[in-house]
């Protein structure tokens, strides 16, 4: 309010606002942004002329100056930072355009009236040799200050702040933010949040009661809250948040009131409007509404009632705020829902929305208004939980939830837990009321909201350069050209991507090993994670076979109802590039039913609470999957040595014979041939007959995630136990993965770790895998390599060539760099975790998608692919 006839000592405005510095030139505008505000927050239109002429006076480019001033103002307002607005603004027309600009971003006008004699306004113009203008300026510019300074409230300033002499300015001494009304940030739960109870009070107090609430029913008043044990150890009770429509249509609208209004007056629970609610109120302040769809029914039940208490229903119906922002933004409680740009905004758009929604201008079948589904299109950050239009049943879309599901209509009341994300439900005890709408009468797919959404993701968020944030490491930058090539491999060669929920990342080996014959040794892979501190890792055989993840559903139902898949089978099994791995959908059904048998077998479902699995795994036999790649490549260089060089080899020993001085490349050759065979002898051990299912294996080594959770918290000693009561089920078809715990910085247990390493190559095994024994593990610079591989000296000769390990290959070989590796190792295993996490906690597939696609243009990179 204006403080035209006081001395201010203290100025407080809202913490989201457009600030409008108003006074002629000379005022002490500029002088007064420093002192109060910080740099960043104030935009100058003397600043911006300079900018764009080299002229702060320059009123030529004024025009210019004023769109840049909006422009930075508009992105400043948008990000929900207070902007400062420093300029003249004296006449109407000037300020109009930033009230505007205020109502457009939902932000609070504030202005502050520096209203100086022109006298001082004068004195301080000539002590400024840049200010060359006319003396009717300032005598001008008062002149309109003062006609239109009566109206500054009109023109829709929601606070008014007037100064009138430098003293007054030296008499402030502060100007405080206040938080908005709606701002709970500081309050993280946890929540139970109630969908429109409409004078359901028996069915309400049953809800509180199942929600673990004791409730005096008689008297409506709260006895105790439940409470909850985070993570942390810290114990909080819980709080009841009422997503508004507390009135009409049931039968105990007063108790329902009475009982809110009580614990919301007590601290014990939070409660938005409802549409419902602000009619109710609109009949109590004398207005004149119409008493139709239920507030007749409120208004009989009022009848009986004090006035002490309809005073105080008007009270409390007049105090509640549109829209809460929760638990450090992350959560939003809305009526009807709030689209991002509002959330935690102020205005009279701002409280329509939380309250109506958002209507076509149409109306259906039933005459009612067509209601704009804002949920399509949401992409926000902060989960939104409303109510409003009653469904059938919560589900979640794009990470909102409507929790109304009509109890007044029959149906049942429900709550959201937060965080849990856990639904609560109770049945109506009856049906006090008809729908004017059949609840659901448009669902006709059995695939929920979301999944029907998911058919048709937005092309804008797989493409150009991408910046995706991920819990367990650093934001990664996706380049263009890489995300282009990833649209590729996904639209062209990838399964239905509604079972791509997660790729696993790419491998890094350890440092070059320098001993003798030698590219890779365990010792380097040891050091490198002594180094980083970690105590104790497990070393893994690393089998002959093609990385692969395995979905396997309990039955078809759950990958309908869970995937949004239809008719595919209850499973899929697919390589780290998302490629299906099974070029016979048959055979890949009967694989994932006989894991499937397996699982239910040894109780996994039971055990682990739920009705799907993602299984990180290697499948055997190579062959299977590179059959191509060995006949073309590898076979072919193979057969090419193994009939041309026994040749040169006869013909340099019979030169010998004869006394021709051809030793030299007869040794040389006679290796070669020697290095040919070896390298023959070691890509068929990739290979074998695949005539049925029994002659593949699958050796699991994590379980990713199940309905509900994943297992990133799980050390790898529990994923390879859990693995093996698996393997139990089927052993024929799996295939438990021998490992070994190993001390860093114990001379024996390293020792003991090399020689295991020795005997699985020097059986002709592929190597082994060393991660450190926590799943995600971290140093002082942030994530360490989830696992570095040790593959043996003859496999080595199928990556790097039959004669790699001649001294002067190997010496060039040790040259090699893995920097790009390890970088690229570590990005892809964030996504990977990332894109699970959002999966699991059933974020829209085009967010989990963010990190599949990040993963595939990853993969983009110009890496040296023998790494």
């Amino acid at each position: 309010m204006s403080r035209r006839n006081r001395k201010l000592s203290h100025i407080s405005i809202p913490e989201l606002s457009l600030v409008m510095l108003i006074g002629p030139s000379g005022a002490g505008k500029s002088t007064f942004a420093r002192q109060f505000f910080k740099p960043t927050e104030i935009i100058s239109s003397d600043v911006c002329r300079g900018l764009i002429s080299d002229d702060e006076n320059n009123q030529a480019v004024s025009a210019d100056a004023f769109e840049v001033v909006r422009f930075i103002a508009a992105k400043r307002l948008k990000l929900g930072l207070l902007t400062v607005i420093d300029a003249t603004n004296v006449q109407p027309e000037s300020r109009k355009e930033w009230i505007k600009l205020a109502r457009e971003y939902h932000v609070l006008p504030v202005a502050i009236v520096l209203n100086m004699a022109e006298k001082v306004c004068q004195e301080r113009n000539t002590l400024r040799a840049d200010r060359n203008f006319g003396s009717h300026v300032i005598p001008q510019q008062i002149a309109q200050l003062r006609r239109g300074i009566r109206y500054l409230r009109e023109e829709g300033f929601r606070h008014v702040f007037e100064l009138h002499s430098p003293e007054d300015v030296a008499q402030l001494e502060t100007i405080t933010r206040t938080p908005l009304y709606n701002n709970k940030k500081d309050e993280h739960g946890p929540f139970d949040i109630i969908g429109d109870v409409h004078g359901c009070y028996d069915e309400l107090c049953t809800l509180l009661d199942t929600l673990g609430y004791q409730v005096d029913k008689e008297k409506a008043t709260l006895i105790s809250a439940p409470v909850t044990t985070n993570a942390e150890g810290y114990t909080r009770f819980r709080k009841p948040v009422f997503v508004g429509d507390l009135v009409d249509r049931g039968p105990k609208s007063p108790q329902v009131l009475r009982l809110v209004m009580n614990m919301v007056g007590n601290g014990l629970a939070l409660c938005v409007p409802g549409n419902h609610d602000a009619k109710l109120l609109r009949y109590l302040n004398g207005k004149n509404v119409q008493l139709r769809h239920g507030l007749e029914q409120t208004v009989a039940q009022l009848a009986g009632e004090t006035p002490e208490f309809l005073e105080s229903v008007k009270l409390f119906l007049d105090g509640l705020v549109s829209h809460y922002v929760l638990d450090d933004g992350k959560l939003v409680v809305a009526h009807a829902g709030l689209k991002e740009s509002m959330q935690g905004r102020g205005s009279g758009g701002v409280r329509e929305f939380c309250m109506y929604g958002e209507t076509t201008g149409e109306t259906d079948e039933f005459g009612l208004p067509v209601r704009y589904n804002w949920a399509l299109e949401y992409k926000g950050k902060a989960m939104v939980v409303y109510g409003h239009t009653p469904v059938p049943e919560a589900t979640w879309l794009n990470n909102t939830i409507d929790i109304d599901t009509g109890c007044v209509f029959g149906a049942s009341l429900t709550a959201l837990r937060y965080p849990e994300r856990a639904l609560v439900s109770v049945p109506a005890l009856e049906q006090y009321a008809v729908p004017a709408r059949p609840i659901g009468y448009n669902a006709a797919s059995v695939l929920s909201i979301q999944q029907q959404y998911d058919h048709v993701l937005d092309i804008e968020d797989f493409t150009g350069r991408q910046r995706l944030e991920t819990r367990y490491g650093h934001p990664i930058t996706i380049r263009e050209e890489n995300s282009i090539a990833a649209l590729e491999v996904m639209s062209r060669f990838a399964i239905n991507p509604k079972w791509l929920i997660y790729l696993p990342p790419t491998m890094s080996p350890a440092e070059t090993s320098q001993a003798a014959g030698m590219l890779e040794h365990p010792a380097e892979g040891l050091q490198y994670f002594r180094e980083t501190g970690i105590t104790k890792v497990i070393c893994e055989e690393k089998h002959m076979g093609s990385r692969a993840v395995v979905i396997v559903c309990k039955d078809e139902s759950v990958a309908v109802n869970r995937f949004g898949v239809e008719g595919e089978g209850n499973g899929v099994v697919y390589t780290r590039t998302g490629r299906p791995f099974f070029t016979e959908k048959e055979m890949e059904q009967v694989f994932i039913s006989r894991i499937n048998n397996a699982l239910i077998s040894t109780g996994f479902y039971d055990t682990f609470e739920t009705d799907w699995v993602c299984l990180d795994a290697e499948l055997m036999p190579w062959s299977a999957k590179a059959q191509a790649l060995l006949q073309n490549q590898y076979a072919a260089v193979g057969t090419a040595a193994s009939q041309a060089l026994p040749v040169v080899v006869d013909a340099l020993q019979q030169a010998v014979k004869h006394n021709v001085p051809a030793e030299a490349l007869l040794e040389k050759y006679t290796r070669r041939l020697e290095q040919a065979g070896n390298y023959v002898k070691a890509y068929r051990q990739y290979c074998w007959p695949v005539n049925s299912l029994d002659d593949y294996k699958l050796a699991p080594f994590h379980i990713m995630a199940t309905e509900g959770r994943t297992y990133f918290d799980k050390d790898h000693e529990w994923h390879m136990s859990a693995i093996k009561n698996i393997c139990a089920g089927d052993e024929q078809l799996l295939l438990a993965t021998p490992y070994l715990i190993v001390e860093t910085g114990n001379e024996a247990s390293e020792k003991e770790a090399i020689s295991w390493w020795e005997r699985l190559t020097a059986a002709g095994g592929e190597g082994m895998v060393i991660k450190p024994f926590h799943f995600v593990s971290k140093d002082e610079k942030g994530l360490v390599q989830p696992a570095v591989k040790i593959r043996g000296k003859e496999y080595l000769r199928i990556i790097y060539g039959p004669e790699y390990d001649a001294p002067e290959n190997l010496e060039r070989l040790r040259g090699r760099k893995l920097s790009g590796k390890r970088s690229l190792a570590l990005r892809e295993f964030s996504l990977g975790l990332e894109g699970l996490e959002r999966f699991v906690n059933k974020a829209p597939l085009q967010l989990v998608h963010q990190c599949v696609f990040g993963i595939l243009a990853l993969e983009s990179e110009p890496v040296d692919p023998r790494l």
